[in-house]
C-alpha cells in the first residue's frame, strides 16, 4: 500500500506540473506584443510581484499629552519656587547666603528635569528656553552671595543687575500663554545705591588739640576716606569727594600711618564703600610736631595727594581689606 500511494502521488505531481506549464505558456502568449516570447519568471514577473507587495506605512510617533507635560512642569518648578520665596524672605547676611545656595541647587535641578522632559509640539521651544534660563539663574544666584566683608555689594543688588531673572520671566510667560503654567516668584532685588558723605565730613574723630594741619587732595575718579592711625588706634578719618580737597586742623604731634580707601556708595554701617573698592596706605609716616620757639610756635603742615602727580615723592602699598582700620 505504501508503494501505491507513492505512485499515485507521483502521477498527481506530474499532472499538476503539466497544468502549471500550460498556464505559464498561456500567460506568456497573452502578454506578448508580437515579439519574441519572454520566459516565465523573467523581469516582467518580478515587476508584477513587487507592485503587489508595497512597503508598510510608518506608524506616526504619538504626541505628548498636554496634561502630562503640565504635571512634569509643575513637578520641576515647584521646589524651585519654594526656594526662591525663601530668598525673598531672608535677611542680609548668613541667612540670605544659605537661601541663595539652596535656590541655586534647585534651579539646576529644575533645568535638568526640563531638559529630559518630553513636550507637546507647541511647547518644545519654550521648554528649551526656560531650561537654559534656569541654568543661568542657578549661576547668578550662586554668584550673588555676599562675603559679609568690606566692599561687599548686597546680593539683592547683584541679582538686580543679572540678566537671568528676566530671561526666566520671558520664557515663563511664553509657556503660560500656551496654557502651560510656568510662573515663578522671583526674589526681590534692589537698585545700586550711590550714598556719599559731604566733602570734609569726619567719619571718625578722636581727640585733637594740637596745631598740626593736614590737607588731602583727591584727584582720583572716585570718593575716598583717609584714615590716620597712631599705633593700633585710629586718630581720625575724613571723607574726601572726588576732585576735591579737605583740610583737617588741630592735629596732635606724633607719627601717623596714613591709610586711604577709594570706591563708590559709602555704607556708614560697615564704614566701607560697597563697589569698586581699593585699600592702600602711604609707605612713609606723617610726622607732626608742635614746638615753642622764640617769638612763637612752630607746627607741621602736610599735604597728601591721593592720585599720582609729577614730582611726587610719596609711595603707596596695597592693604588687605581686613587690615584696613575702621
Amino acid at each position: 500500500m505504501r508503494e501505491r500511494r507513492t505512485v499515485l502521488r507521483g502521477r498527481r505531481a506530474t499532472a499538476f506540473g503539466a497544468a502549471a506549464l500550460t498556464l505559464a505558456l498561456s500567460l506568456t502568449a497573452c502578454s506578448s506584443d508580437g515579439g519574441s516570447e519572454r520566459p516565465a519568471g523573467g523581469s516582467g514577473g518580478s515587476a508584477a510581484a513587487a507592485s503587489a507587495d508595497p512597503s508598510p506605512t510608518p506608524t506616526p510617533t504619538p504626541t505628548v499629552d498636554p496634561a502630562t507635560y503640565r504635571h512634569a512642569l509643575s513637578g520641576a518648578l515647584g521646589p524651585l519656587d519654594s526656594a526662591l520665596r525663601a530668598v525673598d524672605r531672608a535677611g542680609e547676611g548668613g541667612a540670605l547666603n544659605k537661601a541663595l545656595d539652596t535656590a541655586s541647587v534647585r534651579a539646576d535641578a529644575a533645568a535638568d528635569a526640563l531638559q529630559t522632559t518630553r513636550t507637546p509640539d507647541d511647547a518644545t521651544a519654550g521648554n528649551s528656553q526656560l531650561a537654559s534660563a534656569l541654568r543661568a539663574l542657578g549661576q547668578d544666584l550662586k554668584s550673588a552671595r555676599g562675603d559679609g566683608g568690606r566692599c561687599a555689594t548686597s546680593p539683592r543688588v547683584e541679582l538686580g543687575t543679572a540678566r537671568s531673572p528676566k530671561s526666566v520671566q520671558e520664557a515663563g510667560r511664553s509657556l503660560t500663554a500656551l496654557g502651560y503654567d510656568a510662573g515663578l516668584r522671583l526674589p526681590r532685588t534692589e537698585q545700586a545705591k550711590h550714598r556719599r558723605l559731604a566733602n570734609g565730613a569726619l567719619v571718625r574723630d578722636g581727640s585733637r588739640g594740637g596745631l598740626g594741619r593736614l590737607t588731602i587732595r583727591n584727584g582720583t575718579g572716585t570718593d575716598a576716606v583717609v584714615t590716620l592711625t597712631r599705633g593700633s588706634r585710629t586718630a581720625f578719618s575724613v571723607y574726601v569727594r572726588q576732585g576735591s580737597n579737605a583740610t583737617i586742623r588741630s592735629v596732635n604731634s606724633g607719627a601717623y600711618t596714613v591709610y586711604f580707601t577709594n570706591g563708590e556708595d559709602w555704607n556708614s554701617a560697615k564704614s566701607s564703600f560697597t563697589r569698586g573698592c581699593s585699600f592702600e596706605k602711604f609707605d612713609d609716616k606723617a610726622n607732626f610736631r608742635t614746638v615753642r620757639v622764640t617769638g612763637g610756635t612752630q607746627y607741621t603742615v602736610l599735604t597728601f595727594t591721593l592720585n599720582k602727580v609729577i614730582g611726587g615723592n610719596a609711595t603707596t602699598s596695597r592693604v588687605a581689606p581686613g587690615e584696613f582700620p575702621s
